[in-house]
């Protein structure tokens, strides 16, 4: 019998032609039996449907064509058992060396025999019928009797559990239901000669997993054999990938279906990763183990992190199959190779500069732009929001002890200090910014829990993206409000100059020093515009056009990655993210402490609604009175410090 993905030829067919007429002859000569045997004697003990026999492959068999040794009628003790292997030498030795014959030779009779996969040999039909119990439409339901097996897989240690059930639900298995062709069972397996994985026989052997798959897969299996993987599997190295490490075993699926280990967004950290950030494999290959955290770090990670599959990941730049060396000229990431392979998606790139590295490790000497950048922000970074902390610290802890700051009673408010055009300005910040931090870091940790809402969007509609983005132009929108205020007051444009930085401000900061440590009763007078709103005023300047600089490389990065080398938006990266951190904690810690968690002004300084700054600015500048200031009492007289 001949079966689809069978161990024979076409070569031995003729052969077993001939091995099979004659053996019939033989039978045929050597028993007075009718052919169709379920007739008397054998029918008055032994119960055989004639129809199903006779329809079966074995229909023009007598009973003791295949129950030779019940010949004699009655029978002796012991009559031999069917021999299968009279007409199917091959098959049965075959069977004989596999694990099921070895195992029923070692008295395991669980083992798989003829019928248990064949079915009632008095009913067996041709494998090529859709009515035989191995025709490949039927056949993960034959395997699967033992195979999803509870107790046999816990009894004999099945090392891959219910694999029936994970081959039901692959690519192969919808597509036998569908009524096209699609590996099953004994495609990769075998059919008789069936042994362990580990065993060099087996055709899943790791060695022969490429030669299994290509025997539907030649493109594939060829383009895989010239690889680096290909080459080292052929060399023996257990640890080079076949096709079941990246793809899987039995539950198979399109490269398209997000449950697949090579579907766009798994490829990093479920398959290519895997390798690549194994410690073991890195010491043991000499790989490289940083370039798989890099990728996570840069903006094709981060994003494929989010769940988009339109980004690059490994396979888009390296090759799928046909992967290659960096070295080797016919690799896709090759020097010569790189500017078609980044041109794929980004049109233009390196045909002025050479793009250089890719894996960016900004704590690495190497990676010069981003590593002084990072050089330069870190100690900024530490120093600058340490020194504001402290600051405000000191601010609260004195404020808190005088009591001049908790009199509310009966004081007017100042004077306009935000005049129509700067809250409008403010307004547009106070609605940009936070969502610009929000969705900005929400793609730098993606996996966060409250980056999920933005997230969550991101895959089908980049909706993060584009809340980022319209962001960003609503802050430069603010600035232009802020700008044609400047052009139409000459008031805004006096208040504009006197924000340029003066030595007064540095003895300012000497007196407010002084009044922190208790050398000074009361904070500095007479200060109109001083070091605290000067300084965030020219900080959030000086910051906005750095974020909008970087950004607009970093957005329009085809036109960034065509015009400048590529250290320019590696750098930019570097620079967009660490200016945000500290544009970030600026506000949390310096801005929110002067207009909400200042004593002076808790629970808000409400001059960005109505333009005047609360009386407590006003009170906090005076000598601590005996007595709170009465109602109807004039406002005390304007000193320096409000916002």
């Amino acid at each position: 019998m001949w079966y689809r993905g069978s161990e024979m030829t076409a070569a031995v067919m003729p052969v077993r032609a001939v091995t099979f007429v004659g053996l019939l002859a033989v039978a045929l000569s050597c028993t007075g039996l009718p052919l169709h045997s379920a007739e008397p004697p054998c029918a008055d003990c032994h119960t055989v449907d004639p129809q199903k026999f006779a329809s079966s492959v074995h229909g023009f068999l007598s009973c003791t064509g295949c129950h030779s040794g019940a010949a004699e009628f009655p029978h002796a003790e012991g009559v031999k058992q069917v021999d299968c292997a009279a007409c199917h030498a091959d098959a049965v030795e075959s069977y004989r060396q596999s694990i099921h014959g070895q195992g029923r030779a070692r008295g395991i009779t669980e083992a798989a025999t003829c019928t248990d996969c064949h079915g009632d040999i008095h009913a067996v039909t041709p494998h090529t019928e859709t009515t035989s119990a191995v025709h490949w439409s039927h056949l993960a339901q034959a395997c699967a009797r033992c195979h999803s097996n509870p107790a046999l897989a816990e009894k004999f240690g099945f090392t891959v559990v219910r694999p029936v059930e994970a081959y039901l639900t692959s690519a192969h298995a919808r597509a036998v239901a569908a009524g096209r062709h699609g590996a099953v069972c004994s495609d990769c397996h075998g059919n008789h000669a069936i042994f362990p994985s580990a065993d060099p026989r087996s055709k899943v052997y790791h060695a022969r997993v490429p030669e299994t798959c290509g025997a539907c897969h030649q493109e594939i299996a060829a383009a895989y054999r010239k690889s680096v993987h290909g080459a080292a599997a052929a060399r023996g190295v257990r640890d080079a990938p076949v096709c079941t490490d990246c793809h899987g075993e039995h539950h198979i699926l399109s490269p398209k279906e997000p449950g697949s280990p090579v579907f766009a967004s798994n490829i990093p950290s479920q398959t290519c990763g895997r390798c690549h950030s194994d410690l073991r494999l890195s010491e043991k290959y000499g790989l490289a183990l940083d370039k798989v955290p890099a990728y996570e770090d840069s903006y094709h990670g981060l994003a494929t992190r989010a769940g988009v599959a339109t980004v690059a990941n490994c396979a888009s730049c390296h090759g799928v199959h046909d992967i290659l060396p960096s070295s080797d000229p016919r690799s896709h990431i090759h020097a010569a190779n790189l500017a078609q392979t980044c041109g794929q998606c980004h049109p233009g790139a390196g045909t002025r500069f050479a793009l250089g590295p890719v894996h960016i490790v900004a704590t690495e000497a190497r990676f010069t732009a981003v590593y002084y950048v990072r050089l330069f922000y870190l100690p900024l970074i530490y120093l600058t929001i340490g020194g504001m902390l402290l600051h405000n610290l000191l601010d609260f802890w004195r404020k808190a002890r005088n009591p001049a700051v908790r009199v509310l009673a009966g004081v007017a408010a100042e004077e306009e200090r935000m005049p129509r055009g700067f809250r409008w300005a403010h307004g547009l910040v106070m609605v940009s910014f936070p969502l610009l931090a929000y969705t900005g870091f929400a793609l730098k940790y993606p996996e966060s829990w409250w980056a999920q809402p933005a997230i969550h969007w991101e895959a089908g509609l980049g909706l993060r993206g584009w809340l980022h983005r319209i962001a960003a132009v609503v802050l430069l929108g603010s600035l232009a409000v802020h700008l044609a205020h400047l052009v139409r007051s000459r008031r805004a444009r006096a208040c504009l100059a006197a924000m340029r930085p003066t030595l007064e401000d540095l003895h300012e900061f000497k007196q407010r020093l002084r009044y922190f440590l208790g050398r000074e009763p009361h904070p500095p007078h007479g200060v109109k515009l001083g070091y605290i709103e000067k300084s965030e005023y020219l900080a959030f300047l000086w910051g906005t056009m750095v974020m909008a600089l970087t950004g607009f490389l970093l957005w329009f990065d085809n036109f960034a990655l065509r015009w400048f080398p590529k250290w320019v938006s590696d750098a930019a990266t570097a620079v967009h993210f660490y200016e945000a951190i500290l544009a970030s904690l600026a506000i949390l810690v310096w801005h929110f402490y002067w207009v909400i968690f200042d004593p002076a002004v808790y629970p808000m300084d409400m001059s960005w609604w109505s333009g005047r700054a609360p009386a407590t600015r006003a009170l906090e500048r005076l000598t601590v009175p005996a007595e709170p200031v009465p109602a109807g009492s004039p406002a005390p007289e304007k000193k320096g410090d409000s916002k």
